[in-house]
């Protein structure tokens, strides 16, 4: 909207073009996420469902009787902020539809007495992913770019819809099940989401930087970016209430939409393989666990039978770790590691 509204305007007056400079977008989006999720959080929470704890989780009880789904309130002022900075895109405008889906499952899980079952909220998920996954590729032949190779690689829709569904799917679990620490979730995510809105906006979505890097470049590169980096004004916000001791949870209509995000801005990079390295503690601390269940359920394989998953309850029951020693630890680790593999995975190029 505001980007018709300054190539409209800039004949008029000339400092109008600002509002169809992405980067400019950029910084109003996250300055306008994070003051409006700042200021109507504290003055809506009490409209929430309370959270009644989680069995068998560490600490559950010091979450009881804290509003839960604040997510249904920061992941609406995302939609309507994005609205406001992106630029006219079918893409964005279905990435917005999705998101939409998957906070209300969320939420409705929130305020469920015992909450949806593990198989619904399984399906539902597969069923927004493959969503997500079709957007991405409008069934069409995809160009990704990987690791040790030169050039890209075209895959066609048929082998890159079942595999674009199930990254989204694995990233909307794995943070959901990242969320049971205050602030670690929102840290974690806004973190791989700083990293995903870099990539996209300076490089694959630069076309001189991306053709140094070896990299293809995509034109709407900055549209993602821009979804990126709003999401993260959204989670400074909430960040602000749920630093420990938390004021307020995001719950599942935070933590599936945002994990919904991140997939897809994963695959609009063109490289699957970042989800190892954008999320990779995400990924440890959560998937992981869904994949000992997984094994273990469907194929009585047990593995990892002296770790409690999520990773985040070991430390906290069997290593004796705080709220805080997990949160300072895990984001170090990402916040140190991220970067690190990223020069590497471009050097290698």
């Amino acid at each position: 909207m505001l980007s018709w509204l300054g190539e409209q305007l800039v004949s008029i007056y000339g400092p109008f073009r600002l509002l169809t400079s992405h980067l400019f977008l950029i910084g109003l989006g996250g300055i306008l996420a994070s003051l409006a999720t700042w200021f109507l959080l504290p003055r809506l929470w009490q409209r929430l469902p309370t959270d009644k704890g989680r069995v068998f989780a560490v600490g559950a009880q010091q979450s009881v009787g804290k509003p839960v789904g604040a997510g249904v309130l920061f992941i609406s002022i995302f939609i309507l902020v994005c609205l406001l900075v992106i630029p006219f895109d079918w893409r964005m405008l279905a990435l917005l539809v999705c998101l939409a889906f998957a906070m209300l499952e969320g939420f409705f899980d929130d305020k469920s007495q015992g909450g949806w079952g593990e198989y619904r909220l399984g399906v539902i998920d597969l069923a927004i992913s493959f969503a997500g996954a079709l957007i991405i590729s409008r069934f069409d032949t995809v160009s990704v770019w990987l690791p040790l190779l030169k050039t890209p690689v075209l895959i066609s829709p048929w082998v890159y819809v079942p595999l674009a569904t199930g990254l989204i799917w694995l990233t909307i679990n794995a943070t959901n099940c990242t969320d049971g620490v205050d602030g670690l979730s929102g840290s974690l995510s806004a973190l791989a989401l700083v990293f995903l809105g870099a990539i996209l906006y300076g490089v694959v979505g630069h076309k001189d930087i991306s053709q140094y890097l070896l990299v293809p470049h995509y034109p709407d590169g900055a549209l993602w970016a821009i979804a990126a980096f709003v999401m993260v004004g959204c989670l400074t916000g909430y960040l602000w209430y749920n630093a420990n001791p938390s004021a307020v949870l995001m719950g599942d209509a935070g933590s599936r939409p945002i994990g919904f995000l991140i997939g897809m801005l994963i695959l609009a990079s063109g490289n699957p393989f970042l989800i190892f390295i954008v999320t990779g503690v995400v990924l440890v601390n959560g998937a992981t666990g869904l994949l000992k269940v997984a094994l273990l359920r469907f194929f009585k394989i047990g593995i990892f039978k002296s770790v409690r998953y999520p990773l985040h309850d070991h430390m906290r029951h069997n290593l004796g770790w705080s709220n805080t020693q997990v949160l300072v630890r895990f984001v170090l680790l990402q916040a140190v590691g991220t970067p690190l593999l990223l020069v590497l995975l471009f050097k290698v190029r």
